[in-house]
């Protein structure tokens, strides 16, 4: 069964085909626009086929993509490709319109003309949008409610892939996760821009005072928690993939700063972004009463890897 992963260049997709390749799959495509998000590196030594492509183009369902659906006749697809950064939607809207909406379009219009058995949609907690310090956490049947533009791109394209389900009868799942954090995130986001600046001796920008909590989850939990829900989930059905783990932005940087014997003085408060949601909350309920699915990493057993693969990769760069 061939499977097309798209987005696999970038950070939960590379960590995904990693996880696939530990697994012994061995007929997986990597999909990917190679934006400044992504690396090939992390793919490495992985062999899996790498097509450099933009699922967003205007041309694509009638050109380059047609192409690939036709050579490699996928059955699954796991789609991760979507850009990501809250900041850069608040400054840029478009590229996240182009990518997560018209580009999750595309794949659909083609998994239902190519016979796609299962299209795995990943998607986003953000949907969402933000709860208060005692709301009750977020379930399946939450009601969307996105708070930027970001955010409510990823709850359209959830909201087109039901559709697709609903109208066409195409198989699909969708999975929204909690905060990732592990290898090869781009250091724009808040744990990696935390260790690198670290090792830098850079400060730290801490957005307010860092009341803000959100649910982390270790990527590789998040990895094996896709592969549980698209063998043993339900056609038709989105299931949270949460990490059991809230903590406040401010604890979260000062555990790091511990774990990695710094000083809290490089911490640096910086004005608040715009739309910043408070708090988010994931629950597992549904998946670990049908999957038995539980996160197996500690918060401070999965930032004690990721800092040694940022140290590592310093090392190996430096």
């Amino acid at each position: 069964m061939t499977i097309f992963v798209t987005g696999a260049a970038g950070f939960i997709g590379s960590n995904f085909v990693h996880y696939l390749s530990s697994k012994g799959y061995d007929d997986v495509v990597v999909l990917d626009k190679l934006t400044y998000a992504a690396d090939e590196q992390n793919l490495y030594p992985l062999e899996y086929p790498l097509e450099h492509i933009d699922i967003s183009s205007r041309y694509v369902t009638n050109g380059a993509l047609t192409r690939l659906f036709e050579k490699y006749k996928p059955k699954a697809i796991f789609h991760f490709a979507a850009e990501t950064h809250v900041d850069n939607s608040i400054n840029d809207p478009d590229p996240f319109i182009q990518s997560n909406i018209l580009g999750t379009i595309h794949l659909l219009n083609l998994s239902m003309k190519h016979g796609v058995e299962k299209f795995h949609h990943i998607s986003t907690d953000e949907v969402y949008g933000s709860l208060g310090y005692d709301e009750e956490s977020f379930t399946e049947t939450t009601p969307y409610d996105p708070k930027n533009p970001y955010s409510a791109s990823k709850a359209a394209s959830d909201h087109f892939v039901m559709a697709y389900h609903n109208t066409y009868g195409l198989p699909t799942i969708i999975t929204n996760c909690s905060n990732n954090y592990g290898p090869r995130q781009n250091v724009e986001k808040l744990i990696p821009k935390t260790i690198t600046n670290i090792l830098d001796g850079k400060k730290i920008p801490v957005y307010a005072q860092g009341q803000n909590i959100r649910d982390w989850i270790y990527v590789e939990d998040h990895c094996r928690g896709i592969l549980e829900v698209f063998y043993g989930g339900k056609v038709g059905e989105k299931y949270n993939i949460g990490g059991e783990c809230e903590v406040r932005n401010i604890d979260l940087v000062k555990l790091i700063i511990k774990l990695m014997g710094a000083s809290e003085d490089l911490i640096e408060y910086v004005e608040d972004r715009p739309g910043h949601d408070l708090r988010y909350s994931i629950s597992n309920a549904k998946i670990r009463e049908q999957l038995n699915f539980h996160p197996k990493h500690s918060l401070e057993e999965g930032l004690l890897k990721t800092i040694k693969w940022y140290e590592s990769r310093r090392n190996q760069s430096g």
